[in-house]
């Protein structure tokens, strides 16, 4: 990509240091502690970091909405969410870096067999509270009701409700551990599309830079050596733009 422009540089970190929300929430994208974070959203920051040539500073949460809440209140200058249209007043992303399937579980018993069973009147699906699938099925189900909570799962478990909302990976692993109670529905009710984001405000060069490089990333295999390093699938990479 070249050297970047000072103004660029200036507009990702006017305090001298990038300052990126990492989601330790979600397992595919991010792991470890706030002290010594890894994954593909880590990898990515400081490669940005370096591109701009300034220290980078990873602040850690254990929620999407926290992460979002950090960028919109200026406490970090760039955040790794999903695209969802009621981040987007607020956050300019970029393409794809990762995409990730929501799917639900639901008690061994239950009748649910596929995604479109699940929006049916008395259908309560447990959602970690802030997350890409809770902000989309909070807009798409029209029968079925949301039930927010700290982890989906747990309200699942806790309330026993019809079904449980989340991401494959940390899904599949929760039904693995309840294989007596629970059973994943293999279908997908939605695509994550993980994305680097900055405030809607940044200037349109700023987030020209971060779409030309989360395209280049993808290209070179950045992406997926930073899945495999994590041990995440390398299948998850987004497709170019």
């Amino acid at each position: 990509m070249g050297t970047v422009a000072a103004n660029v540089v200036e507009d990702l970190a006017s305090t001298g240091v990038l300052r990126v929300s990492i989601n330790l929430g979600n397992p595919v994208l991010a792991q470890g502690t706030p002290a010594h974070p890894a994954g593909v959203t880590v990898d990515i920051a400081r490669e940005i970091g370096r591109r701009l040539a300034v220290p980078v500073e990873l602040v850690c949460f254990d929620a999407a909405r926290k992460s979002f809440a950090a960028m919109t209140s200026g406490r970090a200058d760039l955040c790794f969410l999903a695209v969802e249209p009621a981040r987007e007043a607020e956050v300019a992303f970029t393409t794809p870096y990762v995409v990730i399937e929501g799917v639900y579980a639901v008690p061994v018993e239950s009748d649910l067999r596929s995604a479109a069973d699940i929006d049916r009147p008395g259908v309560r699906v447990g959602v970690k509270q802030g997350s890409a699938y809770d902000l989309y099925l909070s807009r798409t189900l029209q029968r079925a009701t949301v039930v927010r909570g700290d982890e989906g799962v747990d309200v699942f478990l806790g309330q026993g409700l019809e079904a449980a909302a989340g991401i494959r990976q940390p899904m599949s692993a929760f039904v693995a551990e309840h294989a007596d109670q629970v059973r994943l529905i293999e279908d997908r009710f939605m695509e994550i599309r993980q994305a680097v984001g900055v405030p809607r405000k940044s200037a349109p060069e700023t987030v020209r830079f971060l779409r030309t490089l989360v395209e280049e990333l993808k290209a070179e295999g950045f992406v997926a050596d930073a899945l495999g390093r994590s041990h995440q699938s390398r299948t998850l990479v987004a497709p170019p733009a």
